[in-house]
């Protein structure tokens, strides 16, 4: 099986002024990993999403995400920016975390309510936060993030 994310699908160095671009940025990733079968209606998904209610929780995280076809199998690309990106979070504040979730259609129905279900959990700690910000490197990070988005989806 296919982990939901690999340290390809990780940006410790995100370049974005603006949550269009971030999105646009990780969902290349995605692409290149070969997780898309249509990027432009992958990108159009998690955008129309994107337009209901922000995706800015709070606590410098943004958690966009797109439920579609053009998607082959469940997938998060993970993004970090030290200086920050306007989102139009719950909080005012800008984001410094983005987790982009990108699930089938055909996935079990709520394969990614259970992935964000989980995300939001680990992330309400603070020391789980900084972890994210402070860590030096993907591989560390992966152990963690695989070890959350696993269990998610065994339940």
């Amino acid at each position: 099986m296919n982990s939901i994310i690999n340290e390809s699908l990780i940006n410790l160095t995100l370049s974005a002024d603006d949550k269009k671009t971030a999105i646009t940025q990780l969902a290349k990733q995605i692409q290149l990993d070969e997780r898309l079968n249509d990027f432009d209606a992958y990108l159009e998904e998690v955008f129309r999403r994107e337009a209901l209610s922000t995706t800015g929780i709070g606590f410098g995280v943004g958690i966009p995400h797109g439920k579609t076809d053009a998607v082959k199998i469940p997938t998060v690309a993970f993004g970090r920016s030290v200086e920050g990106i306007e989102w139009e979070s719950l909080d005012e504040k800008p984001v410094h975390m983005v987790f982009l979730i990108a699930v089938p259609e055909s996935a079990s129905s709520n394969a990614h309510l259970k992935i964000l279900a989980a995300l939001s959990r680990r992330l309400m700690k603070e020391e789980f936060r900084q972890e994210l910000m402070q860590s030096k490197d993907e591989a560390s990070l992966l152990s963690q993030l695989n070890e959350i988005f696993e269990l998610a989806l065994q339940k």
